[in-house]
């Protein structure tokens, strides 16, 4: 069966559409191709995904796929390791959004978190949101909560507030654990109604996304996501 045949027989099947409105539809393999990236795409499209999360490299190939639908685009920066310079950050950002990508998922400096350099990670933030904002764009920034004790996890919440990104992200799927209900439930905790919560890595079953939304994810990153939202 090709995929379009099998797109158009699930698409029949019984889903949770609200559900669906709050996945990133993610593909962030290193050794992911082009035709990989037109499949998500047109699941997206047929599922009513809200974005597809993707790459640097396939951000214009998602956008000219998805230019007539109401699915948005999601980049990485400064994926996983979230380690390289800020200006590098920036660039990637501005690259991205001139590509096409409607969201920023950026990875932190973990190594700026850890060593307890929040004002730091403020203001590497507060570049990057400053300027996605010029394009309209929003900015979600991932904590590789894994790594780090809840009063880091807190302390690095409170840092990616003060640089007034629309969301904390759990995690990138690359680091030692997932998401979890306790971290979304601490990071809902810190962030209140002022930013979103995405919860992302290792979210393989609809009971686990339910849950992740329950203590307070109002956006889902997974790879499986077909999987999340069939009833």
């Amino acid at each position: 069966m090709d995929f379009r045949a099998s797109a158009h027989y699930l698409a029949r099947v019984s889903v949770d559409p609200d559900l669906a409105t709050l996945i990133d539809h993610t593909l962030l393999r290193p050794d992911a191709v082009a035709a990989e990236v037109d499949i998500l795409c047109d699941e997206a499209r047929a599922f009513g995904f809200r974005t597809v999360c993707v790459q640097p490299t396939f951000v214009a190939r998602a956008a000219r796929n998805l230019k007539r639908s109401a699915v948005g685009v999601t980049a990485v920066v400064g994926f996983p390791h979230g380690a390289i310079t800020t200006d590098a950050k920036v660039f990637e950002t501005s690259r991205a959004i001139g590509d096409g990508a409607t969201e920023i998922d950026m990875v932190a400096n973990l190594g700026w978190i850890r060593a307890e350099n929040d004002a730091a990670v403020a203001e590497e933030v507060a570049r990057v949101v400053t300027l996605a904002a010029t394009a309209g764009a929003i900015v979600k920034v991932i904590l590789e909560a894994g790594l780090f004790s809840d009063e880091r996890k807190e302390a690095a919440a409170r840092a990616v507030l003060a640089g007034r990104a629309a969301f904390v992200k759990t995690s990138t799927g690359y680091g030692p654990t997932g998401a979890t209900v306790h971290d979304v439930a601490l990071l809902r905790r810190v962030v209140g109604d002022v930013a979103g919560v995405k919860a992302s890595g290792g979210i393989k079953t609809r009971a686990q996304a339910l849950a992740l939304v329950a203590a307070g994810a109002n956006r889902i990153g997974a790879s499986g996501s077909v999987a999340l939202i069939r009833c």
